[in-house]
């Protein structure tokens, strides 16, 4: 590794904060083009769901999210080298990951605005610590992940028996305020390392209190997502993080990419970060909040008290 490398400001602000905030973003233009291209092509609005009937005839709770296939994305893999091959995010990356780190995923992720989420979906989901709407969109638009809030969680939570060796770098394709359902972000809660869903949080003054069930606890601060079109971030696998419901008129649209070393592959900028923290790197069981069909068996939500 380079000189450059140890000294990124990336892998600083892993180690000290949990997360990275691209001072530039990435070309605004090019992201809100592809916004365009992307709002060509769906409308955002309650043709989305099925009804009631519909939906209580066949419930399906797992397999409705982007797969490859059915991911809005792979229509636009040339429109993405704004992101992909951007200077500045490829030397963080690099430095965290190695110069060879792959993309585990990418997907378009939705903040579904209240105003087009049927009233009994409402009332089904209200309170549940993860408000993932894939089950209630109907089969041809399930190429993007909805969401109608989610609780703090790491993003360790899908991948249970792995390493925390991957990031997650996020980008507004459209101006987020704080009406947008932006990213609530913890600091420093990436230092409990991985603890299981939904996590032990309380609110103070200061932010919140984080005990990790292991007699570990850190107080973190609460720092908000917002910014213009091109806004991009990415933070550590278990850097706590979650949105409340998208109170605007308009849905959110975001770029989500967990980018990953490769097997067997040097990530000595990851490596420095994961050496300073206490827990460990991968679990066993990342959740305790779903039945056996993939239902919420929990009503819990701390982000909505953020």
């Amino acid at each position: 590794m380079t000189e450059a490398q140890r000294v990124h400001p990336a892998v600083e602000a892993f180690i000290a904060r949990g997360y990275h905030v691209f001072e530039n973003g990435v070309d605004p233009a090019a992201a809100s083009a592809l916004l365009a291209k992307i709002r060509a092509l769906r409308t955002f609005d309650a043709d989305l769901f099925l009804t009631e009937a519909e939906f209580d005839a066949n419930p399906q709770y797992t397999g409705v999210n982007p797969a490859p296939g059915r991911n809005l994305l792979e229509r636009f893999e040339a429109d993405l080298a704004f992101v992909e091959k951007d200077a500045g995010i490829a030397s963080a990356v690099s430095a965290l990951l190695g110069d060879d780190y792959e993309i585990l995923l990418k997907k378009l992720i939705c903040g579904v605005p209240a105003s087009v989420v049927p009233d009994w979906l409402k009332a089904r989901i209200a309170g549940n610590p993860v408000n993932n709407l894939g089950a209630y969109v109907r089969a041809p638009y399930r190429d993007i992940t909805y969401f109608y809030g989610i609780d703090f969680h790491q993003d360790l939570i899908d991948y249970r028996d792995r390493e925390a060796d991957f990031l997650t770098l996020y980008v507004y394709l459209h101006d987020v305020g704080v009406h947008d359902a932006p990213l609530f972000l913890l600091e420093d809660s990436h230092q409990l390392a991985g603890t299981l869903f939904p996590h032990d949080l309380t609110k103070n003054d200061g932010g919140w209190l984080y005990r990790d069930g292991r007699g570990g606890e850190v107080q973190t601060k609460q720092h908000l997502l917002t910014g213009k079109a091109g806004y991009a971030a990415m933070w550590h696998a278990c850097t706590l993080h979650g949105t409340q419901p998208d109170a605007a008129d308009n849905e959110r649209l975001s770029l989500r990419y967990l980018l990953a070393r490769r097997p067997g592959a040097e990530a000595r900028g990851m490596d420095a970060v994961n050496a300073t923290l206490r827990g460990p790197l991968s679990l066993d069981a990342t959740r305790q909040d779903l039945d056996a069909r993939g239902r919420a068996q929990i009503k819990a939500n701390s982000v909505n008290k953020a």
